[in-house]
């Protein structure tokens, strides 16, 4: 009962949140150039391997070219990854090895400020990734055709809602681990999972039924499904529920996230 009153009480966030964020902006303007390297390569390998590579010797049942199908996974795997290792292994370390989070709490700053506030960091980092994909893709739209609507620009709220989830998980998790080998638990049981199951390298529909149904309750499935759609320009009343998962999620792993924290920091 006390956990479940822990997690219900009104976040005490201040607008030092904001500062926090600032920070994490301020760290990452003077390293922009060695933390952006993987990203910006990553997604062209991925495309060019994937899509153009082994795209040519997968057929789909719809017709539809293998680049075009993988784009939409590709347009949640990476903001995903970057919420996870954001408000995973880089809060870990501002945490446990840094002591950041020591001197945050020196200040006028409360837990909920300071965890608020690298959610939103990571959201932003999500976001950032969102936002290049796009680019990417957009600058290969000839080659692709994986853009074909002017609905793609919704992506980036997608990339939000999806950032703001992954991160809220990744820092209750962060909250939980002792040791940063610890996250391989993190990593292999929930992350991998959700990146094989997410529909985005094979059709959901030739799973099996239970299969299927594990993976509805995976987030990263709900993103795909909202990318595929507004790439495609095919939206329906349907995706609301998807919209609606992504939502609560955030609200409870966000919720989990602060009585988790504060059980951490507060002695």
């Amino acid at each position: 009962m006390s956990a479940l009153l822990t997690v219900l009480t009104v976040p005490d966030v201040s607008g030092a949140a904001v500062h926090v964020w600032q920070r994490n902006f301020d760290v990452f303007r003077r390293i922009w150039r060695t933390e952006s390297l993987g990203i910006g390569l990553e997604p062209w390998i991925v495309i060019l391997a994937m899509g153009f590579g082994l795209g040519r010797f997968v057929e789909l049942e719809s017709g539809e070219s293998y680049i075009h199908f993988l784009a939409p996974g590709l347009m949640a795997m990476f903001p995903m990854f970057a919420a996870i290792f954001e408000c995973g292994w880089g809060a870990f370390m501002r945490l446990e090895m840094h002591r950041t989070y020591e001197a945050v709490l020196t200040t006028p700053a409360s837990v909920d400020d300071l965890v608020t506030g690298e959610i939103l960091w990571g959201t932003t980092r999500a976001t950032f990734n969102g936002m290049y994909i796009l680019l990417v893709l957009l600058i290969l739209g000839p080659w692709t055709s994986a853009i074909d609507s002017w609905w793609a620009v919704l992506i980036l709220p997608v990339a939000v809602l999806q950032g703001f989830l992954f991160s809220s998980l990744a820092m209750s998790f962060a909250a939980l681990a002792r040791a940063m080998s610890h996250f391989g638990y993190l990593f292999n049981v929930i992350v991998m999972p959700m990146f094989w199951l997410s529909g985005g390298f094979f059709p959901l529909e030739n799973l099996p039924g239970w299969a299927q149904r594990v993976a509805w309750f995976m987030p990263l499935v709900h993103s795909v499904e909202l990318n595929r759609a507004v790439l495609t320009g095919d939206l329906h009343w349907g995706l609301l529920v998807d919209v609606a998962w992504l939502l609560v999620g955030c609200w409870v792993f966000y919720r989990i996230a602060l009585a988790l924290m504060r059980r951490r920091l507060v002695v």
